[in-house]
Formats: structure tokens, sequence, C-alpha cells
């Protein structure tokens, strides 16, 4: 099969695995039962390939979240990640762009426009007149997105960055992923269901697949016990294009009880101010666990971890500790897991991440859940109450 999948090959595999998500409901702690599943909206690569397809969910004229369906192999599975309470309105996000473009670029003329993945999964919109762009402003803070760096190696764009995933990741990697995403189309092949379905439904699939065999799910809890606040954590949104960082920190020092503004963490960070704010460099990477600490006035014990497998995340979670996860360019906290494995689908089990985004800048969101087969995770930090 081809590396970038045609749209109606995209919308196949969503209503397959978006009904496969959804008879797991109770074990992922989301049911997308009656939403209808829409043509969806290409996302490209800066390279000019479509990268992903963001399909808006809805239930009537209410909106029911989204979820992200791979239009290139790289990702290995097509299911990327669903959020059921995050907006997704393309019309409108595009229209506010145009006002956007008026007010920066007031004499800018272009004759295409289109959703861009500058820094993968972070959204610009991005306008082109004969093919060649005109301006790409980031979602929200309608920000000129600067020309990609030079000076850097593959895939480590800055917190403020461009960069084509596609392009930068390693070959051998992509055709790991090619083989993989098609071992999953073949076992997806099993599944029987009517090719007009566009409605998420249990009864869409009930008669050609048979139980969840193996599940477990949590989130961050007050406390053990599971009824007591639940959910008990905060999204903090990050304040300027680069303080991802900073915004992640917030939120792992609100859990603990620790209250900072933003602006006080990126201090501590070296971050800059709000008016010239800077993102945190590779090199510094660790300063997290160094300002986890000393934020704390030395309670809270951080360490950071380099490519963390899903067993890291989940005995975090087990252990009631939130964590701040880095990416390729940006960074968030992760509050939860799930996984499950289908009988029909032999091993190859969902694993995802409940993330808390500080992405859109004064906006975030919460992705429910992300596939953790789909995504490079670069760091995680962990931070535990210190013990003597």
């Amino acid at each position: 099969m081809d590396a970038v999948l045609k749209p109606a090959e995209a919308h196949k595999l969503a209503t397959i695995e978006l009904n496969l998500f959804n008879l797991a409901h109770t074990v992922h702690g989301v049911t997308l039962e009656g939403a209808t599943i829409d043509p969806g909206t290409p996302i490209f690569d800066p390279n000019g390939e479509v990268l992903f397809y963001r399909i808006a969910l809805k239930r009537g004229a209410a909106g029911a979240g989204y979820a992200d369906i791979a239009a290139h192999t790289l990702f290995g599975e097509p299911l990327l990640a669903t959020a059921p309470d995050a907006p997704w309105d393309p019309t409108a996000l595009l229209a506010q762009a145009r006002l956007a473009l008026k007010r920066t670029h007031p004499a800018a003329t272009y004759d295409n426009i289109r959703f861009v993945a500058f820094s993968y999964p972070k959204i610009a919109v991005e306008f082109l007149a004969n093919g060649k762009e005109v301006a790409l402003l980031e979602l929200s803070s309608w920000r000129q997105v600067p020309p990609a760096s030079r000076d850097r190696k593959p895939l480590e764009p800055g917190n403020f960055d461009r960069y084509s995933l596609i392009d930068e990741s390693p070959a051998e990697q992509k055709r790991e992923a090619h083989a993989r995403f098609e071992d999953r189309l073949s076992r997806l092949a099993r599944v029987q269901i009517p090719v007009e379905a566009s409605t998420i439904s249990k009864a869409t699939l009930l008669p050609s697949i048979g139980v969840v065999s193996l599940y477990d799910t949590e989130e961050l809890h007050y406390n053990k016990l599971s009824a007591s606040h639940h959910p008990c954590y905060e999204l903090r949104p990050q304040e300027t294009s680069v303080w991802c960082v900073a915004a992640s920190v917030q939120m792992v020092l609100d859990f603990y009880r620790y209250n900072y503004t933003q602006t006080r963490i990126a201090q501590q960070l070296g971050l800059g101010t709000p008016s010239n704010p800077n993102g945190l460099p590779y090199s510094r990477d660790n300063d997290v666990a160094v300002a986890l600490h000393a934020m704390s006035n030395n309670s809270l014990t951080a360490t950071m971890l380099t490519t963390p497998p899903f067993s890291s995340y989940v005995a975090e979670i087990q252990a009631n500790r939130p964590m701040v996860s880095f990416i390729p360019g940006h960074s968030r906290s992760v509050a939860g897991y799930t996984r499950s494995i289908f009988v029909i689908l032999g091993n190859t089990g969902y694993q995802g991440l409940l993330v808390y985004d500080p992405w859109a800048p004064n906006v975030g969101r919460i992705t429910k859940w992300e596939n953790f087969n789909a995504q490079t995770y670069r760091r995680m930090f962990t931070a535990h109450v210190t013990t003597i």
C-alpha cells in the first residue's frame, strides 16, 4: 500500500477504529456512542503531504470532540488520538485566521488556505499564493510561525519551531512503522462493518467482534479510593507560544499544592518574560527536574527518564503521580493511562495516555486518549514526595 492514505481509505479506517474504541468505552472512560463521523479535515505536513485527518464528532448539532486518524503510515497505527471534550470547528478557525491575516499582513493575497501540523501535533493555518507560502499562523495566538531552523538536529525543533515529521523521521523507522500499519490493517480487515456507516454504535460491531479480553485503565485521584475527588488534575494552558514546559511544570506543582504563576515558573527555568519569552533548549532538559525539586522546597524528588516505555507511565499513574512528558518540540503532562486487547485482533492492544496538553496558547486541551504507539516520547519527568 502507499505511504499516504486517500480520504476514503482514512474515513473507512476511522469508522472501524472509532467503533472498536467505543466498544471498549467502559475500559477507556469515554463513550462515543451515537456520535457521527464527519469526512475529516486534512492536516498537512510542512512538506505538503497530508499527515493526518482531524475528524469532528457530533451528536446532533452539538460537538462531541474529535479524533485524529493517520493519513501517513509513519505513525504505525491509524488511530492517533481522541479528544471527546475538545472543540474542533475548522470553518470558524479559518474565519479567525483570515481576520488575523488582515491584521498582520494587510496587503497579503492568497489563493489557497489549509491546516498544517507545523510541529506535530501543533497546528497552524497556512496561506498560499501560486503554491508558495504567504503566512503560517499558529492557532489561537495567530502568531507567524518562524521558518525552520537550519542549526539543529533532525526531530529536535524548538518549542516554537516548524519541522517536517515526514522528512525528518529516519527511513528505517518509517519502514518499520509502515509494516506495523499494514499489519494493523490486515487485522482490521477481519472486522465487518457497513460501508455506509457513519455513526458510532456498539451494534455496528457486535455481530463480528467478541469481547475485550484484557483491560486496565486509571487516572489520577485525590487518593487511592476511586470514588474520591475524581478527577484530581487541572489543565493549565501555556501563556505564550514557547512556555509549554512552564505550563507542564505548573500542572505537576499544582497537583502537589505548590501554587506558582506561570511567569514565576518560567523565571525559575530561565524562559524569559511574557513580553520576551523563550523555550527550553534540549541541552537543559534536566532543568525541569531541578525546578520541581527547588520549587517544592526540596520536598519533591524529581527524576528524568529518556525514551520512557509505556510501563513507566503506568507505574507512575498507579502510584498516583502525574508526570511531565516531552515529545519533539513540545511538553505536556500525563495524568492517566488505558490499555486493552480485543480477542479478534490478537495481541495488538490499544495503549493510550491521558494527556493534559497546554497548547494552544491560552486554550490548551485534554486528549483522552493519545495512542502511545503512534507518538515519540523523548523524556519523562517523575516527581514523588521525598522520604527520609
